[in-house]
């Protein structure tokens, strides 16, 4: 918790400290993104009760308001009940309200991960227990491509809170639900990951890393699931 904390009171500094030039993106160099501040910071979930069975309705889109904008993402419905219902719990709950998006990718993985309140990327929903995989991409020739919205897990069956959106084409191995497709904002995410990802160097400085935090703040700051 020190770490992320240490890396939000960092980011004032950032471009003094940072130690060397930042990782390629899969994307060509666009325009800075346009973000508010948030006052967002890590903290300990809300307990939200898991569902017990699936929505008879499942929400067509639900929609992520960033500091930087909205991402609307299309479900793929009954492909992925059980993930959408359970997602739609929190969404509705409060779940993922002032949380920070706690990882970006930009060498050969091309994701912003976000969905854990205490932003150490560890973090689900606390009593849940995993619930299973959907909507698997097998046989895809390219599993996640751009604008894929999926389930971050530790393993099979071990879904919670966590997802990511997905900015460039990602050939990972077809184990993360896919629930959705991006509608509006892909633009965002592309903005957000050309300004890289940093982690500590144990110096007290933080470098570019091709897997780290995004150097440009990202806060969830509501979900609303219709």
């Amino acid at each position: 918790m020190k770490r992320i904390f240490g890396f939000i009171a960092a980011l004032a500094l950032i471009a003094t400290s940072l130690g060397t030039s930042p990782a390629v993106s899969a994307t060509p160099k666009v325009n800075p993104p346009t973000c508010a501040k948030s006052t967002a910071l890590p903290h300990t979930p809300i307990k939200v009760i898991q569902p017990s069975k699936n929505l008879k309705v499942l929400p067509h889109t639900i929609t992520f308001t960033t500091n930087c904008g909205d991402i609307v993402v299309e479900t793929v419905g009954n492909k992925a009940p059980v993930t959408i219902t359970a997602l739609t719990a929190l969404a509705r709950a409060g779940y993922f309200n002032q949380t920070l998006c706690h990882r970006l990718t930009t060498q050969g993985l091309f994701v912003l991960q976000c969905g854990d309140p205490t932003a150490r990327g560890t973090g689900s929903p606390t009593g849940w227990k995993g619930y299973a995989d959907e909507n698997l991409p097998v046989g895809k020739p390219m599993t996640y491509p751009a604008g894929t919205v999926a389930m971050a897990n530790s393993g099979p069956n071990t879904n919670g809170s966590q997802i990511f959106f997905v900015y460039g084409d990602s050939a990972l191995r077809a184990n993360y639900t896919v629930w959705g497709k991006i509608t509006s904002g892909l633009d965002i995410l592309i903005s957000v990951a050309s300004m890289g990802a940093v982690q500590p160097d144990g110096k007290g400085k933080y470098v570019y890393a091709g897997d780290g935090y995004p150097v440009q703040l990202v806060a969830i700051e509501k979900v609303t699931a219709k």
